[in-house]
């Protein structure tokens, strides 16, 4: 362990964290209990203590109350910095605790566990009114091993930690979710799991694609599968992404596993899968298409329903070819109903009526994905219900190639009735520039969308808030820059994961 102590950078005027008499229940991502949103920033490419790659999280308080940086440095949290360890590859945020103030969850999927390289490692750092890991909760590391709380042995290359998420069941209970895509399951490498963690307890249990416990999982383990490499959660559903999934003789066409968060001797329950070899779903199955590369669910309410039972699931197949153009991309979105049936109900494109831009070779429209339902205890409209879709591959000119956009679309209804666009110098940061990857980092809350633009120039290189209902080209209303307000200036990668 280093023996640095965490360290504060204050914006004008900022004061440390400390806030609340006690943390407030129903406000998200609210560290310090004082009743407004803040925001975790990672660089898991930043140098730390001269360590490259070794990754470290910045934590901007809400109301200008200060900046927290978190790394395996500090004394009080456990580990130390190593090269490649990639600290703040993930994130996630729940009350772990159900104390009322939000639990930063950050994945360290390089780990090194003793001599056994990347098997990867997750730790929960917990909030409380003096501020993020300030309180008396000692930091929850989750990690394999026969005496750890994930149990099992570590592998080379499992990978624990490489995807989060986390929340409260419809029930309140909390529950966090642990991808590992690179576990082996028996003889067959790569095949994938993750651990789901209920409770504040925080039982844990394995998953993966031949668990029969409560019902069997969709698909069945094989090699380079990577089951868990992608996450999403709604309060009534998860979804689990396994973009290696071949389908018959047709490698890494991708599939997606759907499952409730009832337990049957702690194990979620399965409820089906999702793949382009069904009847049901559009499309057809091709070489890397990757069905399931990324996910983003909410919560769905029909017109007439007293109550929100159902969710809208949306798969980035980012691989898809669109008649002859390659790799192009598309999004598909389903509802998912508590019973467990599916219904399809869009495909979007960049071809798809009404859609601003237009399908090109290498844009891998569907990337990354973030979506919202703004009011879920609602009926769900086009306006409450909205998914960001990351285009890091789009180029407008050969001298900005693969600089990406972002596409906004509604979930309820056409996707081009209401859909807006944003992309380098046209809404997001001043100049637009080659291979800055725009849409490769995407993050929802209530009121803003996050885009995350780690690569590029210097002067560019930020997190960019914009609210769910920007014009196409409109500005950023809120922006997260190194060197300001008191992020520090260094950094490598910063915004490469937001939450």
């Amino acid at each position: 362990m280093a023996g640095a102590l965490l360290t504060w950078g204050l914006a004008i005027g900022g004061t440390p964290a400390a806030a609340a008499v006690a943390c407030p229940s129903g406000v998200e991502s609210d560290f310090n209990g004082d009743g407004i949103r803040d925001t975790a920033v990672a660089d898991p490419e930043a140098t730390v203590d001269g360590v490259a790659k070794a990754g470290e999280v910045h934590v901007v308080y809400g109301g200008g109350k200060g900046v927290l940086t978190v790394s395996q440095a500090p004394e009080n949290i456990p580990g130390a910095p190593e090269t490649g360890d990639r600290y703040g590859d993930a994130l996630a945020v729940y009350d772990a605790d159900l104390d009322g103030c939000s639990d930063l969850v950050v994945g360290a999927p390089y780990e090194d566990l003793g001599t056994v390289p990347d098997s990867g490692l997750v730790q929960v750092i917990y909030g409380s009114t003096s501020g993020l890991n300030a309180g008396t909760k000692a930091v929850k590391e989750f990690l394999q091993g026969s005496d750890k709380p994930l149990g099992g042995g570590t592998e080379t290359d499992d990978w624990v930690g490489y995807s989060l998420a986390a929340g409260k069941t419809s029930a309140g209970t909390p529950y966090l979710l642990i991808g590992s895509p690179g576990e082996s399951i028996g003889t067959v490498e790569d095949a994938g799991g993750f651990y789901y963690i209920s409770g504040t307890a925080q039982t844990v249990v394995f998953v993966h694609q031949d668990t029969e416990t409560g019902g069997a999982v969709a698909g069945v383990a094989e090699q380079d599968d990577r089951f868990g490499s992608t996450l999403a959660a709604t309060p009534t559903h998860f979804a689990v992404g396994t973009p290696g999934e071949a389908l018959g003789t047709t490698t890494f066409a991708g599939g997606v596993a759907y499952f409730s968060h009832t337990l049957t001797s702690g194990y979620p329950k399965p409820l089906g899968g999702l793949g382009q070899d069904q009847d049901v779903i559009s499309g057809a199955e091709e070489v890397g298409d990757q069905f399931g590369a990324a996910l983003a669910m909410v919560p769905y309410r029909a017109s007439g329903a007293t109550s929100t039972t159902e969710s809208l699931l949306a798969v980035g197949v980012p691989g898809e070819d669109l008649s002859t153009t390659v790799d192009a991309g598309a999004v598909q979105v389903f509802k998912l109903a508590a019973n467990g049936t599916f219904t399809e109900t869009a495909w979007i494109d960049q071809n798809t009526a009404d859609v601003d831009q237009e399908a090109e070779a290498g844009d891998f429209f569907g990337k990354r994905l973030a979506a919202v339902n703004s009011s879920p205890n609602a009926t769900s409209t086009a306006t409450t219900t909205r998914l960001a879709i990351g285009v890091p591959g789009e180029e407008s000119a050969e001298e900005h190639a693969e600089k990406g956009g972002v596409q906004i679309v509604p979930l309820v209804g056409a996707p081009g009735a209401s859909d807006q666009w944003i992309d380098p110098g046209y809404g997001i940061g001043p100049t637009p520039a080659p291979r800055m990857l725009t849409g490769i980092s995407l993050a929802a809350t209530p009121s803003l969308l996050y885009v995350g633009v780690p690569y590029g120039p210097a002067d560019t290189r930020a997190v960019y808030g914009f609210p769910w209902n920007v014009a196409s080209g409109g500005a950023a209303t809120q922006t997260i820059k190194p060197g300001e307000g008191g992020v520090p200036a260094t950094g490598v990668a910063f915004g490469s994961v937001i939450s």
